[in-house]
């Protein structure tokens, strides 16, 4: 099987996995069958998502982290996370946009392919930097998700009209629980992140990587702070959801933003 026919069989389980997810949210049906089948599917679009990743991403000069590769890589991840948890979480809920969102990813990784090389053989302290970055960016990714769902929910709860697709959701409590433990995570994974490019890049605030290394130390200080303050205030609500979405721009802006001038704007 070519890459071209994986690609579409990865696509349609992903689409398939999130329509059976929203129809869990709006139809009466067996809420644990059809949670299981969405999650099941929706491994079997990331296995072969990670097949296409592994023609694309790993070459022999390294590794090819173009714009649309890098992209495919972060939201690929980000629905591995949310499917993985979801078998122990109340997270699937969030499958309905990720899922669709890593399906239009991969359609742009073939449709254009993009070519830049940031590693070579033998440099196994920048492919650690490299792959806690975006680990991280795909877990705080996965909380901005969860802060926006949190938002809506939140917003109609105040408004004292909690529909159906608000009632399937877990309780308010348990949501925002759920954001902070991803808050945390990512936040633990950025630290490693800045503390192994500051040890294996031997300039973090060159030319070409200094509005990167400016945003991700930015993104840092935003979640930093919203932990800070949801321990020593208790800060929560619509306060922890501006903070979320803020530190996520930030760290959207650091790596994509960067990605997209350089390559597809300059075209360095």
């Amino acid at each position: 099987m070519n890459i071209a026919s994986v690609s579409a069989l990865a696509i349609v389980l992903y689409l398939i996995a999130a329509g059976l997810l929203s129809v869990r949210l709006t139809q009466r049906v067996n809420t644990r069958l059809v949670k299981g089948l969405a999650i099941a599917l929706g491994l079997g679009a990331v296995a072969l998502h990670g097949w296409v990743l592994s023609s694309n991403v790993i070459i022999t000069q390294g590794l090819n982290l173009g714009f649309f590769n890098a992209l495919s890589l972060v939201t690929g991840l980000m629905a591995l996370l949310l499917l993985a948890a979801s078998i122990l979480k109340p997270l699937e809920s969030l499958g309905i946009g990720l899922l669709p969102l890593a399906a239009l990813a991969l359609l742009l990784e073939n449709m254009f392919p993009s070519r830049h090389i940031i590693l070579q053989e033998g440099m196994h302290g920048l492919d650690v930097h490299i792959l806690i970055s975006i680990l991280a960016a795909s877990v705080l990714s996965v909380a901005a998700v969860q802060a926006a769902l949190f938002a809506i929910q939140d917003t109609h709860l105040r408004d004292k009209h909690p529909g159906g697709f608000i009632r399937a959701l877990p309780p308010l409590q348990s949501m925002e629980a759920l954001l902070f433990q991803m808050i945390a995570l990512g936040f633990a994974l950025l630290s490693l992140a800045l503390l192994t490019g500051a040890l294996y890049i031997k300039d973090i605030f060159s030319q070409h990587l200094v509005h990167k290394t400016t945003l991700s130390i930015l993104a840092w200080i935003v979640f930093g702070v919203l932990l800070w303050g949801r321990r020593r205030y208790g800060w929560r609500g619509r306060t922890a959801i501006r903070w979320t979405l803020t530190g996520f721009f930030v760290l959207m802006l650091a790596y994509f933003g960067s990605k997209l001038v350089l390559e597809l704007v300059l075209q360095r």
